[in-house]
């Protein structure tokens, strides 16, 4: 039995959400976000919000079953609201600068690396040493994120590299006399 599952997503003011089929549509202030559904799940609006259910009790159906409702809270969580990640640059001369839409990161390389944002994306930089990405689209902020962080991930010795801000990482011990 699903925890997540049972519970409905809740109906947020300013966001109207359409079931047409397949398919499950919320659009809000921030814009508008779909979502495909599998044949093994039964989606239905109620009076106290979207209820999912599985479709038949196989494994595979209680599995999608909190896992659809998760993405329906967030692509209505997105369109109200919207996600945000931070990153923070740790090291000597590491740091980040936006050029025009795009972020010029500098990272010890002999060259800057240039990360272009992805259309529905917003990347910001208040400070040489941070980064916020933002997007209506929870898994996309995420990947984008990750991508910065994989130029230059943080290593255990000194610490130095991109990480979220709210990472804590492991540090290692030098080498003994």
């Amino acid at each position: 039995m699903s925890r997540t599952g049972k519970k409905p997503v809740a109906p947020v003011s300013g966001v109207t959400v359409t079931i047409n089929g397949r398919t499950v549509s919320a659009k809000g202030p921030k814009g508008e976000l779909s979502l495909q559904l599998m044949d093994i799940v039964n989606v239905e609006q109620g009076d106290d919000g979207i209820v999912v259910s599985p479709a038949n009790d196989t494994r595979e159906a209680r599995a999608a079953w909190g896992t659809t409702r998760a993405l329906i809270q967030n692509i209505v969580t997105g369109v109200s609201a919207g996600f945000e990640k931070k990153l923070a640059i740790q090291g000597v001369g590491y740091r980040a600068a936006m050029q025009g839409k795009d972020v010029k990161l500098s990272l010890g390389f002999s060259h800057e690396v240039v990360y272009e944002a992805p259309q529905g994306i917003t990347l910001a930089v208040p400070a040489p040493t941070e980064i916020v990405v933002t997007g209506i689209d929870k898994q996309q902020v995420g990947q984008v994120a990750a991508e910065i962080r994989g130029w230059r991930p943080p290593e255990p010795y000194k610490g130095k590299g991109v990480r979220y801000a709210d990472e804590q990482v492991f540090r290692k011990e030098g080498k003994k006399k």
